[in-house]
Parts: structure tokens; sequence; C-alpha cells
């Protein structure tokens, strides 16, 4: 197994490689909205939630550490994935102390709840530190197209497990922190049961116009029209992580107001940014339109690649609100694991010399919408 050699050779706990062996060999739990809806809303029992997380968290941190066994001897030897793994190993080994601990032990739950904070802030940076060992290894080794495709797939899969295994952190530590959050009383953790989805485009717009206005010093206007079909004229409300769904967003405003700047630099007025939200019986779409020039067919798929992504430095951002993963590029792709973690999706659809539309879809059914977890898709037989 490359990962347990390459674990001793750079003279990391040997424990680790045997705790990778035993948690990877189950498959971790989906869990629905509705199961996190039911758990957080009525009694939320916090024995049961850490016997739960105590043995899911390592299940979840073994089975990626695992597939990364599958990548090329060279990605795993940069700077930057040994620095991935280091963190992962130490997480990993921070939660197995658990294992064994007494659940009616008052210490034993605030300590696990500590070192879930503790560890989610160890891994705040894994987005930018795994996009930079890519830019590592492309720069000394190149790339061809079937590596192209394999770190694609394993890259959608890791990004998949990180969100849902901060969702499941997130999860535990808000709710059973001891306080409420004062601004977000009625939250169940990170979900809000009547997520107003205009508020947050609106909110994501605010945000990107004033990053474009520093950069461009200007910025483009937004149009957002709305329709309910099911209570026509009622405002759109969802159950869904805000969170998640402004990470999208954001990423899809700034992308059209910078096209839609760029095209029209010579031009006394910018087109706006038009927005129109649905709400059908199964689906609730966001459609963001500008016209900011397009993209040729071809290269459509390319804007969700992480190997055509560059970076010439990673960019580590405190505050990931403001410029998330700038300067890597993986905005969309990983906007597009957010919209279909709880089942939805992310699409692109351009018109060349005109410009283009993003669509976001996002399931009605929230409290029956089953998360996506990483064992959920298909395993290959490698990497290369």
């Amino acid at each position: 197994m490359k990962f347990a050699q390459f674990l001793l050779k750079n003279g990391s706990v040997a424990g680790i490689p045997k705790h990778v062996e035993r948690f990877s060999k189950f498959s971790p739990s989906p869990l629905s909205m509705k199961q996190f809806i039911d758990f957080g809303s009525a009694n939320a029992c916090e024995k049961t939630s850490f016997v739960f997380l105590r043995q899911e968290l390592p299940v979840r941190l073994a089975n990626i550490m695992k597939e990364i066994d599958f990548l090329p001897d060279k990605l795993l030897g940069t700077p930057s994935l040994k620095l991935l793994i280091s963190w992962y190993s130490q997480s990993l080994l921070e939660l197995v102390e658990f294992l064994e601990e007494d659940p009616y032990d008052k210490d034993v739950l605030s300590n696990f709840t500590k070192t879930l904070v503790n560890v989610r802030n160890r891994h705040n940076n894994v987005v930018p530190t795994m996009a930079q060992g890519v830019v590592e290894y492309k720069e000394a080794f190149g790339v061809d197209p079937v590596t192209n495709q394999n770190v694609q797939y394993f890259l959608d899969r890791f990004y998949m497990s990180r969100i849902s295994t901060r969702m499941l952190m997130n999860q535990h530590t808000l709710i059973f922190d001891g306080s409420v959050n004062p601004a977000h009383p009625k939250h169940i953790g990170s979900i809000d049961p009547t997520c107003d989805v205009s508020e947050v485009v609106k909110d994501a717009y605010e945000t990107a116009k004033m990053l474009c206005e520093q950069y461009y010093l200007t910025s483009p206007e937004m149009e957002i029209t709305q329709v309910n079909s099911k209570n026509p004229g009622q405002p759109l409300h969802i159950v869904y992580v805000p969170s998640h769904l402004y990470h999208m967003l954001f990423e899809l405003f700034k992308n059209a107001m910078r096209a839609t700047v760029e095209t029209h630099e010579m031009s006394p007025t910018l087109p706006p940014i038009k927005v129109r939200v649905a709400l059908g019986t199964e689906d609730l779409t966001i459609k963001m339109s500008d016209r900011g020039g397009g993209v040729p067919l071809r290269k459509i798929e390319r804007l969700f690649s992480y190997m055509y992504s560059t970076a010439p430095n990673p960019v580590h951002v405190d505050n990931a609100r403001n410029a998330p993963l700038a300067g890597f590029g993986y905005g969309l792709p990983i906007s597009r694991l957010y919209a279909k973690y709880f089942q939805g999706d992310l699409q692109l659809y351009s018109m060349e010399g005109y410009g283009t539309s993003a669509v976001i879809y996002l399931k009605v059914f929230g409290l029956s919408a089953c998360m996506f977890t990483t064992c959920q898709i298909p395993h290959t037989e490698g990497y290369g």
C-alpha cells in the first residue's frame, strides 16, 4: 500500500495504516435532510451523536485516505500533499481516541466537541493545499489526458467527502455547543428549515458586487424575478443549507460580473445580470444569465476541470465568504459538488458571442433528499 509506505517513510505514527485499513472496510452512512431535521429539532441527544460520529468520522477519513493511495507517486510526493496527509493522519488519530470513551461522561462529550472544532479548523485549507499540490505536480511532470481524467475523478470524490464530513462536524458543534445563534435562532445547526432563496441571492450579489467594484471600479446591476408555482405571490422558502447556496451563487456572480465588465469595458453602460428563481413541485431552479460574451461549447466542461485550473501561488483565504478559492479556479467544480450534495445540480449553457446562463437545481423534497457520499460514486481500479 503506497499510502502506508509513505507514512512510515516519513516518520508518521505507525498506527495510522492500521486505522486506515480497519475503518476503510466500512462504507460511509448517507444521511437524509429529514434525519438531520428530526435529530436536531426535537430532543437532540448529544450522546447519540457522539456514539455515531466517533465511528462515522474515522470511516469517512479512512475511506478517502485509502483512495489517496491510488494517486500517482509523484503527486503524493509533493510538499503540499505531504502536508495534507499529515492533517488527515493527525485528525484520524485524535478521533479514534474516543472509541472507548464513556458517552455518559460530560467531560468526554465536551472534549469531543472541542476536538471536532480543532479538526475542522485544521482542515480549513485542504482545498487550496490540494490545489497547490496539483499545480506542483503539473509544473514538475506535466499531465496527459488519462491522468487528467483520473485526478478529476479522485478530486470530485475527495472534495465531496470533505463537504459531507464538515457537514457532520458542523451539525454536532453548532447544536451542542450550548448556545443559540441570535441572528438565526430557528436554524438547526447549519440548516435553515425556511431558507429564503431570494435573500441568499441578494446577499451573494452584494458581496460579489463589492469585490467587482474594488477591482474594476464598476459592476453590473442585477434584475431578479421569482415564480412560485406552488403558492403564487409568496416568498420562495426551502429546507437548505444557506452557506452552501451562498457559495454557489457567489461563485457564479463573480464569473458573470468579470465576463460582463471585461466584454463591455468600452461601453457606457453594462448589461444587467438577470436572475430568475422558480419553485416547482420537485425542483427549485435558479437561472443566472449574463451578456459576458459566452464561451465555446468545447470549453464548457473544461470550466469544471481541476487540472485545467492555473494558480501560480496558493491563496490561503481566512474569510472564505469574501474570496473563496481565489486564484485556483476551483469555484465552479466545487460549487457543482455543493449542488449535487443534496441531489441537485449545477449546469452551464453558453452562447459564444453573447453570454452564459448558469442553472442551479435544488431539490424541493429537501426533507427526503439524501446526501451524496463518496460511497455512492463507483470505484475504479486506480488513478495511475
